[in-house]
């Protein structure tokens, strides 16, 4: 089972990486959630729908994507822990690099619970202005 638990968070890292909501969700058990640590504009707790469609929405910040590429993974069977560095470019032609840690929980072969690390300053500094600017208070709102 490991294997496939690989397979399943190397696909949806790359799903993120990419922007590719449709090849996200079949990684993703139907009661799934993560938790982005932290304390700026993107922590918080995401249930899976809300996961997949923010992967959708994050092609129209950076349109070429985040441009994940994984440094290390440690496979803990039904716990894999993923660090990748992520190397995009916003809409607006702003560089976006950021480290980030994923903890991926899984059972049955899906991803049940994701905690996220990474830098939430720098990326309050680059991508929350770009969120404002195209969504408007529906971003304050969320």
């Amino acid at each position: 089972m490991s294997e496939d638990n690989r397979r399943i968070v190397l696909q949806f890292v790359e799903a993120m990486s990419t922007g590719d909501p449709e090849l996200a969700a079949p990684c993703l058990a139907p009661d799934v959630v993560t938790v982005t640590k932290g304390h700026g504009r993107f922590a918080g707790r995401r249930e899976g729908d809300v996961m997949v469609a923010m992967i959708g929405a994050f092609k129209a910040l950076l349109p070429a994507g985040l441009g994940l590429t994984v440094r290390n993974l440690v496979d803990g069977g039904d716990q894999i822990v993923v660090e990748a560095e992520g190397d995009g470019v916003t809409s607006e032609g702003t560089p976006y690099r950021n480290q980030y840690c994923f903890v991926f929980e899984l059972a049955g072969g899906k991803i049940r619970r994701i905690n996220e690390y990474f830098c939430t300053v720098h990326s309050d500094a680059v991508l929350w202005p770009l969120v404002e600017r195209q969504m408007g208070s529906a971003a304050e709102a969320s």
